[in-house]
């Protein structure tokens, strides 16, 4: 049973999505949040596996939420889904550096948004390869973009590895690196294993990040830098 938290400050939404994950067998909804301060505070106290977060909320938003989330030891178990209203808001990229591990438009399919629950509580990243390549390479693009997190840089792997991270960038998942490659789906999940390990990332989201700060993969042509 994946045990949900819902953040947005809009009461209908809220119990919109309350109702859709409610009549999931596989889930349960132990918590509302109208603001950060309470997300945070409520995957504390009902030890939720998932927060579905609205970006955009008052006390504190989704990113800072999301951030404390991620710092806090004690939650460490704790997934964050951000809903956005639009897939070019710049926003998303600050939550995925803070810690999010995907992310979905508020006009997304009912079954897509449960599916999408699913995925990343399983602890997978939820990254719509088009949108979300677009919005982080343009986002990285700007001179004031931070350095990409962790001890390390893609220049630290092999070849093979930042073949790997390229098509993390890219939105494929362990069966789809395996067939582009011709690898087996665990040698695929070993590669992205062993790539969070040594870049210090916590999820796939966040080699999405790395990626694109690096320049291994940039916007034009939508190429991968690099052999």
């Amino acid at each position: 049973m994946i045990r949900v938290l819902l953040a947005d400050d809009q009461t209908l939404v809220r119990a919109a999505f309350a109702m859709l994950v409610g009549s999931d067998p596989d889930m349960e909804v132990v918590g509302q949040a109208a603001n950060g301060l309470e997300a945070v505070a409520l995957a504390r106290s009902e030890r939720a596996d998932l927060v579905v977060m609205d970006i955009r909320m008052p006390e504190l938003d989704g990113i800072g939420a999301t951030r404390r989330i991620a710092a806090d030891e004690d939650l460490a178990g704790v997934k964050v889904l951000v809903l956005t209203t639009y897939d070019t808001d710049e926003h998303v990229v600050e939550a995925l550096r803070a810690g999010a591990s995907g992310f979905l438009v508020k006009d997304t399919r009912p079954a897509d948004l449960l599916a999408a629950i699913k995925t990343v509580a399983a602890g997978e990243a939820l990254l719509s390869p088009g949108p979300t390549a677009r919005l982080i390479a343009r986002v990285l693009s700007a001179p004031s973009a931070p350095p990409a997190p962790g001890p390390g840089g893609p220049e630290a792997l092999t070849d093979r590895e930042r073949q790997v991270l390229g098509l993390v960038a890219r939105g494929l998942n362990n069966t789809e690196i395996a067939e582009t490659l011709g690898l087996s789906p665990l040698t695929a999940k070993t590669h992205v294993s062993r790539i969070m390990g040594r870049l210090g990332a916590r999820d796939r989201a966040q080699l999405v990040i790395i990626a694109y700060e690096s320049g291994l993969v940039v916007a034009a042509g939508g190429g991968a830098a690099g052999s």
